[in-house]
């Protein structure tokens, strides 16, 4: 019983331990478990009459900080007992938040601002308040991504630059509550997760991972060289021995009379293809005088909807067989080609080495936000100096909801009816996301995005998406494998057919316009043309 009683003893001793170790990385938390009046200082600048509210998660005992109406801005700030360094060792910024309305157009992102000797008050805290991390989801239109931006000063002109990382992640698109964390690492490398997952990693003093980049390009163009005037960029030019065959015809027209149709039988000659309809009436309000005079609306005439035309009969049209165009003398190899100019590369003047970020420090955590949904509920915002307190915190807090959450959908996409989306469309839908963040197809994103979305609204267009999708990647795969100097853009989107009511609010104002006028509106008067 003794030996028992030791260990004992030195396993509660070392639970403490961990358990103080743990306090002494997290720097800030907040539960909200509280009201967070006293706590946080609502911005009383006129942009931001958004009301937040202290409410419960739904379907849970747990609180959070709820945006409480729709199309509003909102600004909400905590200053932080003692500014947290990001220069030493690392540094941990997570925090959840559920969209429980869903989220067509809004940001739900976090602020981590500089102190307040940088220039901003708490009253008065709005966009221009200094920070140094924005950091956490945001989804509107082309945009569907979750921002990680670096304000870093440079070092030569003084100034406060915004550094935007390349090809974030995607915001998941459901109602649940997710958790969002970003690890900064003192050897310069930042990793993004999401639901605990890693989304993206990147290093800061990467040019392929921020634009811009923080440090600077060597070289730059010179603004001062000119291209010479007899530098020629034509690869090919027409062969100047070429000489238009004798037997081209160039007035030749491109499409002839078929010479071989025969009227069908049938063919009501005499009949119009429209008359006037017999049940339209005159209007008891038509002034011959001021109107003119009144003729009675056309209809399409049922005579001829049973035989194969009506009215004078011609024969149709077809590709002239002897149709050449215009000639042009083939192309050939410039002998004078000397290639794309371009000005020489000379030091860049603003050039400057970076080992390590300037971090500023992080005095308040803000939430400066504006969106047109309401229902987004923030939670459990951490800030800590090791990522097994943010992973812990993670389990205890996140991941019991999650689970409960996501069993509550499993059942709801299983009681789906047929114009619903299934859980499969789902999980389709989720891959989909994930393909949009593959890098090589960054030039290709907000397409991608806005015809996922569509499908969202339109499962029935699904299969369409996913092939348009697809072809989209083959497309940039050939021309990686085989080919151009540079990705084309895409100039036209792959179309898709439209069949669901879901359209967007524009169309939806326009389509009832044109339907309020279709079933309110008398017949038009016709006017007699003289």
């Amino acid at each position: 019983m003794g030996r028992f009683a030791l260990l004992l003893l030195l396993a509660f001793a070392s639970f403490q331990a961990l358990c103080f170790a743990a306090d002494d990385d997290t720097v800030f938390y907040d539960s909200f478990d509280e009201p967070f009046d006293g706590r946080w200082i609502v911005s009383d600048k006129d942009d931001y009459k958004g009301v937040w509210k202290h409410s419960k998660s739904e379907g849970h005992d747990d609180y959070g900080l709820l945006v409480g109406e729709k199309a509003r801005k909102y600004a909400i700030v905590k200053e932080l007992n003692e500014p947290v360094s990001l220069k030493d060792g690392s540094t941990v910024l997570q925090f959840e938040t559920r969209f429980q309305n869903g989220l067509e157009c809004g940001g739900a992102y976090l602020k981590y601002l500089r102190p307040q000797e940088a220039g901003w008050k708490a009253k008065e805290f709005d966009n221009e308040s200094p920070y140094s991390i924005m950091f956490g989801p945001d989804k509107c239109g082309a945009t569907n991504k979750v921002h990680f931006i670096l304000k870093h000063k440079n070092p030569k002109s003084g100034e406060y630059v915004e550094h935007h990382l390349k090809y974030p992640p995607s915001v998941p698109s459901d109602k649940l509550t997710h958790v969002y964390t970003a690890i900064l690492k003192p050897d310069n490398e930042v990793r993004i997760l999401i639901d605990g997952e890693e989304k993206k990693k990147a290093n800061f003093l990467s040019a392929d991972d921020f634009e811009p980049p923080l440090i600077p390009a060597k070289t730059i163009p010179d603004p001062d060289d000119k291209k010479p005037e007899d530098w020629d960029e034509r690869a090919k030019i027409p062969d100047p021995n070429a000489v238009k065959p004798d037997d081209w015809d160039e007035d030749a027209p491109m499409e002839i009379e078929d010479e071989e149709a025969v009227k069908p039988e049938g063919w009501l000659d005499d009949e119009p293809e429209e008359i006037d309809d017999p049940e339209a009436t005159k209007p008891e309000d038509w002034d011959d005088e001021e109107d003119g005079e009144w003729e009675a609306p056309k209809i399409d005439n049922p005579k001829c909807e049973t035989a194969p035309g009506c009215g004078e009969w011609k024969r149709p049209m077809k590709m002239n067989p002897a149709y050449k165009g215009k000639w042009s003398a083939p192309l050939i190899d410039n002998p004078n080609y000397k290639g794309i100019w371009k000005p020489q590369e000379i030091p860049n003047p603003d050039y400057f080495e970076l080992d390590k970020p300037d971090f500023e420090p992080i005095a308040a955590v803000g939430i400066e936000i504006w969106t047109m949904q309401d229902g987004i509920l923030f939670d459990n915002i951490l800030i800590a100096k090791n990522d097994k307190v943010a992973e812990s915190y993670r389990e205890t807090t996140w991941k019991p909801k999650f689970e409960v959450e996501k069993e509550k959908q499993k059942a709801e996409d299983e009681s789906t009816d047929s114009d619903g989306l299934s859980a499969v469309q789902k999980k389709v839908f989720d891959v989909l996301y994930k393909v949009a963040d593959i890098p090589f197809l960054s030039e290709y994103k907000l397409q991608i995005l806005d015809l996922i979305e569509k499908a969202e609204k339109q499962p029935n267009i699904t299969i369409g998406v996913i092939v348009s999708i697809l072809v989209i990647m083959l497309t940039v795969l050939f021309r990686l494998l085989f080919g151009g100097k540079k990705q084309p853009k895409v100039e036209k989107k792959p179309e898709v057919a439209e069949t669901s009511n879901n359209q967007s609010t524009s169309g939806e104002k326009a389509e009832e316009e044109e339907e309020k006028e279709g079933t309110a509106a008398p017949p038009r008067r016709r006017r007699r043309d003289t």
